[in-house]
């Protein structure tokens, strides 16, 4: 509703603030105001608005728009992946509890092609071991003898109490079901790619090490274009990371926590890349380094890594480049 309606106002060559609420929550809080009501919150707004004067907004492109509902979307795929993944190890503890023994994963095309034909321990008891070998998990791949002889040997000596059609009919929904997320996501990824390929900032995101097409979709979706703004250290303070030291009488820590405002979301997504981007690319790798050699513990060099890896971000979105392997270094605009 809120974008829909700062769309007709900029359409009008209106000037449109949009602001967090946490900036208007902060500033009603100034008044110490202990009612609220619509009339009051309108109220409030155009206090802030008369007093603050924020700047007004510049609202994303289509593509930017498109790849951000894409990645929240994708996000939601991946979340009932999960569910049903977890789901699914529940399911299995009943009529065949030794089948993660043999294969961990559930989520694989390998655990899905199996338990969809054979999904409780006594229908893999009687399977014939050529048929569960030859079961096709893939282009290229195959179940196999050694894993089909494992699974049946496995079925006859099994703990498990219960089986039946009940049992059956979960586990294929489960496995039905969790097919069909995978070949959801694969298509969300591929027209994220597409996008991104279209996407100028974004696709030079993707020239940094570590920063994947998933990455460089996000880091648009939440960021816009990085280059708005002034320096890195506005881009770390947006996402977060940066330190909320609290010394107060006593209370004298000897670190300081990460800041809780911020884009929390976008810091747990980014800690894979970092890792990743520590492992190739020689210049973070050798600041990663640096700072354990000085002590730093790992938790620490690894978020400081994340902020130099913004500088790159900012750095690539500035200057409209791919990424040069030399360092960047912390210029404001």
């Amino acid at each position: 509703m809120g974008k829909n309606l700062a769309a007709a106002l900029v359409a009008r060559d209106l000037p449109v603030a949009v602001l967090h609420p946490l900036q208007s929550a902060r500033f009603q809080q100034e008044a110490l105001m202990r009612t609220k009501t619509d009339a009051l919150d309108a109220l409030g707004l155009a206090r802030l608005g008369q007093q603050k004067r924020p700047l007004p907004a510049t609202l994303p492109d289509q593509a930017t728009e498109q790849l951000r509902e894409l990645v929240r979307h994708r996000d939601r795929l991946v979340q009932d992946c999960g569910d049903r993944v977890r789901q699914l190890h529940r399911l299995l503890d009943l009529p065949f509890p030794e089948f993660k023994h043999h294969v961990a994963l559930l989520d694989t095309a390998l655990a899905l092609t199996i338990l969809k034909a054979f999904p409780t321990a006594t229908d893999v008891a009687a399977a014939m071991p050529r048929r569960l070998a030859k079961l096709r998990n893939g282009p290229r791949h195959l179940v196999g003898d050694a894993l089909a002889r494992q699974l049946i040997a496995a079925a006859k000596q099994t703990v498990a109490a219960q089986s039946g059609d009940v049992y059956r009919v979960r586990n294929r929904h489960a496995c039905e079901d969790l097919a069909l997320w995978r070949t959801r996501l694969l298509a969300i990824d591929a027209m994220i790619e597409t996008l991104l390929d279209d996407h100028q900032v974004g696709r030079l995101l993707t020239s940094i090490e570590g920063i994947g097409t998933t990455t460089a979709a996000r880091l648009v979706a939440e960021l816009d274009d990085p280059a708005r703004f002034r320096s890195p250290d506005a881009l770390a303070s947006y996402i977060g990371l940066v330190p909320a030291l609290k010394h107060s009488g006593k209370q004298t820590p000897k670190r300081a926590g990460l800041s809780p405002i911020g884009k929390a979301a976008l810091r747990r997504a980014l800690w894979m890349p970092t890792l990743h981007a520590v492992q190739a690319s020689p210049w973070l790798r050798a600041f990663y380094d640096g700072l354990r050699t000085r002590g730093k513990p790992g938790k620490v060099a690894l978020i400081a890594a994340m902020r130099k890896l913004m500088v790159a971000v900012w750095t690539v979105a500035k200057q409209r480049r791919a990424w040069s392997p030399s360092p960047p270094q912390e210029t404001t605009a």
